[in-house]
């Protein structure tokens, strides 16, 4: 009996050791550029603190949300404010935004004119075709002067809502993902700055015009009511807003990503 006793003392010790060895998988969704580069430099930091980080890449706006609503991904970041609020307002999702980490300035890149001035009337234009960067894109072109909005303030302006076009401007709406491919078939394209870098397309060289570092559409980390309220999460959320990250971020991207902490 006494041998007994002893062996299931020592396996029990020997399971508490085993399970204080492991590490809590922390799951998230990113698309590529910038969000996974910027992740991948937490994870050795978390990976001492037993959290391994699971990056997931996702090219699209929908499904990382749909899966974080649901408890597949613990987490997900690839989208600002803006976008995240109009996707709980029409899904009812679970979602709760985490923190704040950096800003993409939106700008307009073209393969045809160097100038805004050079766009011909009746010039074709690609924008994102979700609501919020749709509606972005629009706010961004009537701050270079070209369209005015009913509503100059609307993020979730369509091509619908422009009062003024002097020019007559056409506009095309393609998936995010897919603008830089539109750029030698159409005369200008306002794109994602993740999108832009991820096309080889240098947001502070090769834009005709680009966002104000005050730009409100600040890119944040998403989880669910579960989720968010993890230890691994805030260990999280501390690593990504973190001098280290803030240094990272200004000398890897050159303010073509602006940190927003």
């Amino acid at each position: 009996m006494k041998k007994l006793f002893t062996a299931a003392v020592a396996l029990s010790v020997s399971a508490f050791a085993f399970n204080a060895n492991a590490n809590e998988v922390l799951s998230i969704g990113a698309s590529p550029v910038p969000h996974v580069e910027i992740l991948e430099q937490v994870k050795p930091v978390l990976a001492k603190e037993g959290i391994d980080l699971k990056i997931i890449e996702f090219n699209d706006y929908v499904q990382p949300n749909i899966a974080t609503s649901d408890g597949q991904l613990d987490l997900n970041f690839f989208q600002h404010r803006p976008y995240l609020a109009s996707f709980i307002k029409d899904h009812g999702s679970d979602l709760v935004e985490v923190a704040g980490i950096h800003i993409e300035p939106m700008g307009v890149y073209s393969h045809k004119v160097k100038s805004l001035n050079d766009l011909k009337d009746r010039a074709l234009i690609s924008i994102p075709n979700d609501p919020t960067n749709g509606g972005r894109a629009l706010l961004l072109l009537q701050s270079a002067g070209l369209i005015t909005l009913d509503d100059p303030s609307n993020v979730t302006a369509t091509a619908l809502d422009i009062k003024d076009n002097p020019k007559k401007l056409k506009f095309q709406e393609i998936e995010a993902a897919q603008l830089s491919r539109t750029l030698d078939d159409v005369d200008a394209s306002v794109i994602n700055t993740n999108y832009a870098i991820n096309a080889n397309l240098n947001p502070l060289k090769d834009s005709l015009v680009i966002e104000k570092n005050d730009s409100p559409y600040v890119n944040v980390i998403v989880g669910n009511s579960k989720s968010a309220k993890k230890d691994s999460v805030k260990a999280l959320v501390k690593a990504l807003q973190s001098p280290e990250i803030k240094k990272f971020i200004e000398e890897k991207y050159n303010g073509a990503v602006v940190a927003a902490f």
